[in-house]
């Protein structure tokens, strides 16, 4: 196969495809098999494959969709000029979320791993458990291990999917923040909750995940996408950058 058979393979699974698709699932597209299923050969590697994701890169420039790379793979969606155009036909406004869900996921989102302790203490007030079980019905938050102090505290965490529904590839691109010395100054929580809400109404326009944001009242979005091989942000890594 050449490379123009290779990327129009490519550009076809990607256009077609209702999620994210890491490399590992790309690497799928090329390798032949014989009668019994057994591969023929190698196949194409990741790196030739994230050469022909540039060109497909370059290819669609100046058009009014584009190729990103996300925390679980890789996916066409509309650029957010078109946002003014696509409303047209979907003149609903992006879901508003409350202040109590905006501060408690933008206090994990920035400040993890914590645990239900650290947020209520954050926040001043206590945490209600509907919204903690709705983030993680929704793929947005997940335990990630357990602090070793008396009762072995749940530590919670942002997943792939939480970035996915943002249009982000990892935590570092989230807006950047002021460093905050004291976690319960109201301006820096307002600081934290419009910046998650910025994102969640730029990350609503994207052609092919139209539904990536559900509504307070909607069903769990499902669970969280494999990760793509050359976008691995590490829960390691993205603690040390955020906390």
């Amino acid at each position: 196969m050449d490379t123009a058979e290779a990327k129009k393979v490519l550009e076809t699974a990607l256009l077609c495809a209702r999620e994210p698709l890491s490399i590992h699932s790309l690497k799928k597209l090329y390798v032949e098999t014989d009668d019994q299923g057994r591969p023929l050969g190698a196949g194409v590697g990741a790196d030739t494959i994230r050469d022909l994701l540039e060109q497909l890169r370059q290819d669609w420039q100046g058009r009014g969709i584009e190729v990103v790379g996300l925390a679980s793979g890789w996916r066409f969606q509309s650029r957010p000029e078109m946002k003014q155009y696509l409303d047209r036909l979907n003149p609903e406004k992006p879901q508003k979320y409350s202040r109590a869900t905006l501060e408690t996921l933008a206090i994990i989102a920035y400040r993890q791993p914590v645990t239900r302790g650290d947020i209520e203490e954050i926040r001043g007030v206590a945490v209600n458990s509907q919204t903690i079980k709705m983030l993680e019905d929704r793929g947005w938050i997940d335990v990630v291990g357990y602090r070793d102090v008396l009762g072995r505290p749940a530590l919670l965490g942002t997943t792939r999917q939480f970035l996915d529904d943002l249009g982000l590839q990892s935590l570092s691109q989230l807006p950047p923040l002021q460093q905050i010395s004291d976690v319960q100054n109201a301006n820096s929580m307002e600081v934290l909750e419009a910046a998650l809400q910025e994102n969640f109404e730029k990350a609503a326009h994207a052609a092919e995940a139209p539904d990536n944001v559900a509504p307070e009242d909607a069903p769990a979005t499902g669970a969280v996408q494999e990760a793509a091989p050359d976008a691995d942000p590490t829960q390691e890594q993205t603690n040390e950058q955020h906390r």
